[in-house]
């Protein structure tokens, strides 16, 4: 049996199975850290559990230190779920040594039965020196490869395999081809992208955006990611399109203990809220002054739980993104809310070609499109409509006399609309132009998303120019073939205007054929205007 199977693709995301023995996680994911001494836990297992959380993340160092050697790891935090255990990294991170060895933590690991495993790799900050940080990929991957024998051997557990590289990308790259050139998949059933703590912290989510990126260009999709640290909601639905599927964080308890309050736009201090700008059952219950009137260990256990509604909140709207087919319009409106979240946005179109190369060409049932401004020409969706009208020859339906006109909600679709009826009884060939969607045939008028979208109504220069282009290059491609171009323009819409002259300027014209445009009212139906009224030359 696989131990990672994919359900639904959207982009780089994905919604998955990972089975362990223990039980089976529905991905992506986010483990809550609990404190496996239980005596930090402000929000118990058992809340944990009935809000959902079926799997969770504790110290495997600290446990050792606290149970010894011959401790369960699920019974000793009364969870009866999936466990995952970090080998304490976190610690020799933040006080620079601990007072054990890779070997032994990955041994603990293994005997108190932990679902998923991690062997004692060296983290970095963010502020390191490129030395320090080239010693932590080197030796991670040494450490990897010493415990490959225990590893191998312990079956029951997945193994995690940390690629750490920090800020540096090509250490990053270089740290995640090793694992891969050392074979050393065949033995970690998952990778984990090791160091982004420090950057999160400062909501320098645009940098592990990046560094998502140049892992997951490296390794195999079907092999699952983890993202070590990440507890803020903003951070997950772009970590997830990249291809994350599963992410840990104590940030809950963390944030809570200083009172701090989490929003998918933002966080904050309790003390700041008049209102709770959120109907979960901590806040439907309570008005901010009540828990600043608590004492701390209440108001912080209240505050954590909150916290967790959010995240698992924004894990179930992630999902839902994916099976309709929509996350990259969630991205689009995520990335409005926050510049931290506009900056994930704008870094994880540099990796566009490896989100387009594993978003699925075709769907089942698909949601309508939804277009806004020039983050949607990069929708694949989009993208991928626009492609297919480039590589399609339209030679046969393209003879003498063509009809370029404004893609309308009322004229969807094209091809069975009054405007096309009466243009072909004139001998033309009808081609809708459209901000983002560009050239579409009335042929192919009524394939998806052609017909199924909804579009905003002004659109900012460098989409209109974009669009027009393309719808440009479609005609010019048919050159040789047309004899007279007729341009329609709605009047009272800009982008028509503005795409509709740039096209009547443009389009053939070093050619000799006879070019009209046609200014129309959109309220009216173009059977009411004769071409004489609205017609006139540049």
């Amino acid at each position: 049996m696989d131990v990672f199977e994919i359900k639904a693709l959207d982009l780089g995301a994905r919604i998955g199975v990972l089975r362990t023995k223990s039980g089976s996680i529905e991905t992506p994911y986010l483990f809550p850290v609990v404190d496996p001494m239980l005596k930090k836990q402000n929000v118990s297992v058992r809340e944990l559990k009935e809000l959902g959380f079926n799997a969770v993340i504790t110290n495997a160092y600290i446990a050792l230190k606290g149970y010894g050697l011959n401790v369960d790891i699920h019974k000793a935090i009364a969870f009866d779920g999936v466990v995952m255990t970090d080998s304490g990294a976190y610690q020799l991170m933040v006080y620079g040594d601990i007072d054990i060895d890779n070997r032994s933590i990955v041994e603990f690991q293994c005997r108190c039965g932990s679902d998923i495993g991690v062997p004692l790799d060296i983290p970095t900050k963010a502020e390191d020196p490129r030395d320090r940080v080239a010693y932590s990929v080197l030796e991670t991957c040494r450490r990897l490869e010493e415990v490959l024998d225990i590893v191998s051997s312990c079956r029951n557990t997945l193994w995690v395999a940390p690629i750490q590289g920090g800020v540096h990308l090509d250490l990053l790259r270089l740290s995640a081809k090793r694992i891969i050139d050392r074979g050393l998949l065949s033995a970690y059933s998952i990778v984990a992208l090791g160091s982004p703590t420090t950057l999160l912290e400062r909501f320098r989510f645009e940098k592990v955006i990046e560094m998502i990126g140049v892992v997951r260009s490296v390794i195999p999709p079907s092999i699952p990611l983890h993202l070590f640290g990440a507890g803020h909601p903003m951070i997950i639905p772009f970590a997830v399109a990249l291809g994350v599927d599963t992410m840990d964080s104590a940030s809950y308890a963390i944030y809570a203990r200083d009172g701090r309050y989490m929003t998918r736009r933002g966080t904050y201090r309790i003390e700041e809220l008049d209102y709770f700008p959120c109907s979960c059952p901590v806040c439907s219950k309570y008005e901010p002054r009540d828990l600043v009137e608590m004492s701390l260990s209440e108001r912080t256990r209240l505050i954590a739980l909150h916290n967790l509604y959010v995240l698992r909140q924004e894990l179930r709207r992630v999902k839902q993104a994916i099976k309709e087919g929509r996350l990259w319009e969630y991205l689009e409106e995520v990335a409005h809310s926050h510049p931290a979240a506009k900056r994930a946005f704008d870094a994880l179109l540099k990796y566009y070609k490896v989100i387009a190369s594993r978003s699925p060409a075709s769907r089942g049932e698909v949601k309508a499109l939804m277009i806004f401004d020039s983050a949607s020409l990069y929708n694949p969706r989009a993208f991928t409509a626009r492609r297919r009208v480039k590589q399609a020859n339209f030679s046969k339906w393209v003879r003498g006399k063509v009809a370029l006109v404004p893609l309308l909600p009322k004229w969807k679709p094209l091809v069975k609309s009054s405007i096309t009826a009466r243009m072909r009884s004139e001998g033309y060939f009808v081609v809708g132009y459209a901000p983002v969607l560009g050239p579409v045939p009335s042929v192919i008028s009524e394939a998806f998303p052609f017909s199924q979208y909804e579009t905003s109504v002004k659109f900012c220069e460098d989409v209109l120019e974009v669009s027009a282009l393309e719808v440009q290059e479609f005609v010019e491609r048919y050159c040789d073939l047309i004899e007279e171009l007729f341009v329609m323009v709605c009047k009272d819409i800009e982008w028509s205007v503005k795409m509709g002259i740039h096209l009547y300027e443009s389009c053939c014209r070093d050619r000799m054929i006879r070019r009209r445009l046609v200014f129309i009212n959109c309220g009216e139906p173009y059977d009411e205007l004769s071409r004489e009224e609205g017609s006139r030359n540049l």
